[in-house]
């Protein structure tokens, strides 16, 4: 079954430093340096880019120059650089040789790939469950379908997604072998962040009663619907994603939630 990721539109990217307007500049570089006065400077900078990825305030494409980041936060060269390495590593962004970091943009094909790995995965933890699985572990599933139910309904977006991602990881956690919990949680994240991004508004993250649904089957030892609801239950959410490209004229300070 094909990808239903549709082609990127096409844009004219964002050209040359991002504009940071003098006075923005002043009010940003003052709460900033506010922010990593108290605590660690890496990991505020991380959150700060990471959550304005996910709050689709950083557009993919949108260029990060380390000179404008250290301006702004008011912090040395070298700590910009570990937490660009940083966000490269966990695929938030993308280091150009000459060019320097960009916020991500996947291509459909990669992103086809991706879910196609996560099929691969999720369809081997899926039996590990059933074989491993105690009455107390699937009465902590219940549990955290429970809160996935409760966050719907009466949290906010972001709360509900972290919980729908955290089913996922959880199984992979019963299935007892470590390394299909580690290769899983990696694909989990990097899902969830093209999700978070790319998915329109309106658009669920992860259906609820399709974890329901893959759970009750997995404990009525029907592992073969398991495998095949789950399957379904990825590809469907990768054909709510709609890779489209946009462009603004807002400031790395407002971006990054600093203006």
């Amino acid at each position: 079954m094909t990808t239903a990721t549709r082609k990127t539109t096409a844009t004219t990217r964002p050209r040359g430093r991002p504009k940071v307007r003098p006075g923005r500049l002043v009010a940003a570089k003052s709460a900033a340096r506010q922010a990593v006065a108290g605590g660690d400077g890496e990991e505020r900078i991380y959150q700060a880019v990471l959550q304005s990825v996910l709050g689709q305030r950083l557009k993919p494409g949108t260029k990060l120059p380390e000179a404008a980041l250290c301006e702004l936060f008011g912090v040395g060269r070298s700590l910009v650089q570990r937490v660009l390495q940083r966000l490269a590593r966990d695929h938030v962004v993308e280091l150009r040789p000459n060019r320097g970091a960009v916020v991500a943009l996947p291509t459909p094909e990669e992103v086809g790939k991706l879910f196609e790995a996560r099929r691969a995965l999720e369809a081997a933890i899926v039996p590990l469950v059933a074989r491993h699985a105690t009455r107390a572990d699937y009465a902590m599933l219940r549990r955290h379908l429970r809160q996935e139910h409760q966050a719907l309904h009466h949290s906010g977006q972001a709360q509900w997604a972290l919980l729908a991602s955290a089913f996922h990881t959880k199984l992979a956690e019963l299935s007892r072998n470590p390394l299909l919990q580690r290769y899983l949680l990696e694909t989990v994240s990097r899902c969830a962040l093209v999700v978070a991004v790319y998915q329109p508004p309106g658009n669920a993250t992860c259906e609820h009663d399709e974890h329901e649904h893959v759970v009750d089957l997995i404990e009525g030892g029907e592992v073969a619907a398991a495998v095949r609801a789950m399957d379904q239950h990825l590809r469907d959410l990768e054909a709510h994603i709609n890779i489209v490209q946009e462009t603004g004229s807002s400031s790395l300070a407002d971006m990054l939630g600093l203006g």
